[in-house]
């Protein structure tokens, strides 16, 4: 292989002490090895030098960072190949429209907000890609997937109008949702927009982790010969703040090691956070090249713009690209307000050399000196060199300015929070992006749109068209599934007989038949970080694999068992390792892919139920907002049921942070039959039916007998409670009777409690098994709602409602979690209502002596029952007392809720 012919590079000065001929030797040196070996050669050059240095025990420079200039020479950049007059015209239009959206909400609104200089920055970036690059979803294209930087939405908006896809009216709606009919939402929330968009990536970092794993998603449905996606890219407009984020770090070893072809990252390096520099001091786009380059990525700079080409080819001396190399981001985005006078002083009165290479410029020539990334011809080049990289995934770093033509707000501080825009200052912005406005209109920051038929909306329109049509847009119709009967999975609601079982096994068992299903077997995603041993999900990986794009290219410790760690091409099993937010990204992609591919999958998370929401709540958030689907299971669940593991590993509260997610059905199940009703039941609502929502179910390690499921008990499992189990005492009994609420593993010291309260104290009780506390509130909540709104109408009663009319109580719930979970439906309980829950951190010891500890277990739900009952005075207060020491119940020990 030859390689390219060399080109005239930019001069550099003398290689340390060395003169300028043995310089340039060493130089044509390696410009003949590229010539006549080709670029592989020199590379393997390269590492052989720096391998010959480290013997001599000289540690070589950085290999991770190259010159502050643009990657690409402009002998190396293709022929623009769109018309640049028209698309600067369009270009301009979007950039009026989406300033007047933001400046025109907040004249009507005062502080209702929105974003001007995000997409201002970017603008260059989006349309480029707009234009040329982003492919919609067509009937033989699953289309390109683009994550837009959340910031930038009026951008998009401002596009769309022009599209004709928004009108004025929608325009004028922006951040007005809840009022005045459909409007526009802050941000890109598929949720409030379903039509439209089709990732939500406003909170940091959370857009880069999601396309990373969406990216591999694509790899993964096409491996398993289920979407043929070899044509869709993963495009990601971020910002160099957003970067600070873990979640935008953390997944860039997983998209090189896997060599994620399909990506490409563009960042928006303005230099500037929400408050002030990046990196005032240092250099973002050095750092994240470095990052990058670390990571094992293709890395692209596009730092000035062609207004520099002629300065650095002159640069004979490299005294300006010393110069660039020098120069901090703070000084840089100093020039960016400065005058010409200034940067003529400042940045090229270093040196003489660089004072005659801009003699012949004028100081306004020199304000207006350009970024690569507000050059369309340099952000084309780019995008069309991260198409042509195959094998490593690319970044483009593209150098802007924040508020770029926004006037005063231009590169300062202030412009993130800039809303609003002064007659004078939109007079500047209409001079200087050419809109066909006059002053007087100007002054109304009027939406603005061509004539139907103009150049501009004929050009607009054509290169949608030829990209397959318009984005962002989400598919709202996917095709429905053929959903297992409940029946199928009879040996779950049949019991254990003598055996034990943990719900987690019963959940392993039912997840098997459902893999083994011809009809929804393939579509099944199982996730798990790192845990299927601790889960017994060991099974999968043998029979099914684990999704390994290389296949397995080693021979495994345990080849020789019938249960070994087989990775395969082609494997089902996504195990992310140890990385709950990346686990959670492939669970968002796969919960996704009915409405991004039409092509309904079905993820099942398997999680330690500590480390879900506590640590991935934001992207569960993100995950309902973009309408997935699926089923996420916190194993090893409570805070009582992990006995060894302490307070780092024991759960009691997920079940209540559960509950603050609007689309998301949580489940506390006791036995395999509520599980497999549950599940069941999930998967015909969302593949089925068509349900957007997600479930979420607690599943324990404790083994006991699972009993079969009572007659009738399917419809009470899935509202929320369903009466379990009645002891009758005797005839002798008290006006009122005992509800015993239990959940959950804590549900056998319910059992236990009913027992004692009537073989010890000849008391009667009812046992309830409540599934879901919040279930039960919502639908209480909004039978409330509905009477409190419709006096004249006919009173609706919840089903809780229904379940204990007649029921007197007192009633006693007892869960493995914080008591807040029971104490969700304490407006609708009638009587005396009393929660027993896991307060305080967790620790160590055995299950009986931690629910001792928390005060969780049959002694203490009998003593709460016996002192409901003596404060209705339906029960001796010199028994109750009593009964405290044969309990074993101690009042001076610390609360656990301080412990």
């Amino acid at each position: 292989m030859t390689g390219t012919a060399p080109t005239p590079e930019r001069p550099v000065a003398r290689i340390g002490r060395m003169d300028a001929d043995e310089s340039a030797e060493w130089l044509e040196c390696l410009d003949d090895v590229a010539l006549r070996h080709g670029d592989d050669q020199v590379r393997k050059l390269l590492e052989t030098l720096r391998n010959r240095a480290s013997s001599r025990g000289i540690r070589p420079a950085s290999p991770l960072g190259t010159p502050y200039v643009n990657t690409i020479p402009v002998q190396q950049q293709p022929e623009y190949p769109g018309d640049g007059a028209i698309e600067r015209r369009i270009r301009s239009l979007v950039r009026w429209n989406a300033m007047a959206m933001v400046v025109r909400a907040n004249r009507e609104h005062q502080g209702i907000g929105g974003h001007i200089s995000t997409y201002a920055s970017a603008a260059t970036l989006l349309e480029v890609g707009f234009n040329h690059f982003f492919h919609a979803r067509t009937e033989d294209h699953p289309g390109d997937f683009v994550y837009f930087q959340g910031h930038a939405s009026p951008g998009i908006y401002a596009r769309a109008f022009l599209e004709g896809r928004l009108d004025h009216d929608a325009l004028k709606r922006f951040r007005r949702e809840a009022t005045e009919g459909p409007g526009l939402s802050s941000y890109p929330h598929p949720w409030l927009m379903p039509g439209f968009w089709q990732f939500p990536t406003v909170s940091m970092g959370l857009g880069p982790i999601m396309a990373v794993y969406q990216a591999r998603f694509l790899r993964y449905l096409k491996h398993r010969g289920i979407v043929d996606t070899s044509r869709s890219r993963v495009w990601v407009l971020i910002g160099d703040g957003e970067m600070d984020e873990p979640e935008s770090v953390a997944p860039l070893s997983l998209a090189a090691r896997e060599k994620l072809g399909n990506l490409t990252f563009i960042v928006s390096c303005n230099l500037q956070r929400l408050d002030g520099p990046v990196r005032g001091n240092g250099k973002i786009i050095q750092e994240l090249e470095a990052l990058f380059r670390g990571a094992g990525w293709n890395v692209i700079k596009v730092i000035w713009g062609s207004d520099w080409d002629a300065l650095l080819a002159a640069d004979d001396q490299g005294r300006l690209v010393e110069r660039m190399n020098e120069t901090v981001d703070g000084q840089y985005q100093k020039y960016t307000v400065e005058t010409g006078a200034y940067i003529r002083d400042h940045f090229f009165g270093k040196s003489p050399e660089l004072q005659a290479l801009v003699e012949d410029l004028s100081d306004k020539q020199l304000e207006r000196l350009n970024r690569g990334g507000h050059d369309p011809n340099k952000v084309y080049a780019a995008y069309r060199a991260a198409v042509d990289c195959q094998d490593v995934p690319t970044v483009v770093l593209a150098k802007t300015i924040k508020g770029y033509g926004l006037g005063e707000g231009e590169g300062r501080n202030i412009t993130h929070q800039q809303k609003k825009l002064d007659e004078q200052a939109l007079l500047s912005f209409r001079t200087r992006f050419d809109v066909p406005l006059n002053d007087d209109q100007v002054a109304e920051a009027p939406f603005f749109r061509p004539e139907e038929g103009s150049a501009e909306l004929s050009y607009l329109r054509d290169r949608r068209q030829a990209l397959g049509g318009f984005i962002p847009a989400r598919v709202e119709q996917a095709p429905t599934l053929k959903i297992p009967t409940l029946e199928s999975f009879g040996s779950l609601l049949s019991g254990s007989g003598e055996r034990t079982a943990s719900t987690t096994m019963s959940f392993g068992r039912m997840l098997s038949m459902l893999l083994k299903n011809e009809d929804v077997g393939r579509r099944i995603v199982p996730i798990i970080p790192d845990e299927a041993r601790t889960f017994g999900l060991e099974t999968l990986f043998a029979r099914y694999g684990i999704y390994a794009p290389g296949g397995q290219q080693y021979e495994p410790v345990d080849a020789e068992k019938h249960i070994h760690y087989r990775e395969a091409s082609d494997g089902q099993v996504l195990e992310e390792g140890i990385t709950e937010a990346g686990a959670m990204s492939s669970f968002i992609a796969a919960g996704t892919a009915y409405s991004c591919l039409a092509t309904p999958m079905i993820p099942f998370y398997l999680f330690y139920s500590m480390f879900g929401f506590q640590r991935v709540g934001d992207l569960i958030w993100a995950a309902a907002d973009a309408r997935a689907k699926g089923f996420l299971l916190g194993c090893t669940a409570g805070r009582t049921t992990l006995n060894g593991e302490g307070l780092q590993h024991q759960d009691g509260h997920s079940q209540l942070v559960a509950t603050t997610v609007p689309t998301l059905q949580a489940y506390d199940p006791a036995y395999a039959y509520e599980v497999a009703v549950i599940v069941q039941d999930g998967l015909r609502r969302m593949y089925q039916d068509g349900e957007t929502r997600l479930y979420y179910l607690t599943l324990y390690n404790e083994s006991y007998e699972m009993p079969a499921m009572p007659e009738g008990a399917a419809q009470g499992v899935l509202e929320g409670m369903y009466l379990l189990n009645s002891v009758d005492a005797g005839d002798d009994q008290p006006p009122l009777r005992p509800q015993l609420f239990g959940s959950g593993t804590i549900l056998q010291e319910v059992l236990r409690a009913q027992q004692l309260l009537a073989e010890q104290y000849g008391i009667s009780s009812d046992v309830w098994s409540v599934t879901s506390y919040g279930r039960l509130r919502r639908e209480a909540r909004a039978a409330q709602r509905h009477n409190r709104l419709t006096a004249n109408g006919k009173p609706q009663r919840s089903y809780l409602e229904a379940a204990l009319e007649g029921r007197r109580g007192p009633f006693v719930a007892a869960t493995d979690y914080l008591s807040l979970v029971p104490d969700q439906i304490a407006p609708w309980v009638p009587g005396r209502y009393v929660t027993l829950g896991t307060e305080g951190f967790g620790r160590s010891d055995t299950q009986a002596g931690l629910r001792e500890h928390f005060e969780v277990n049959a002694g203490h739900v009998t003593f709460a029952a016996l002192s409901a009952l003596a404060a209705e005075e339906q029960f001796d207060g010199r028994r109750l007392q009593q009964a405290r020491k044969e309990l074993g119940i101690d009042p001076e020990k610390i609360d656990p809720a301080i412990a």
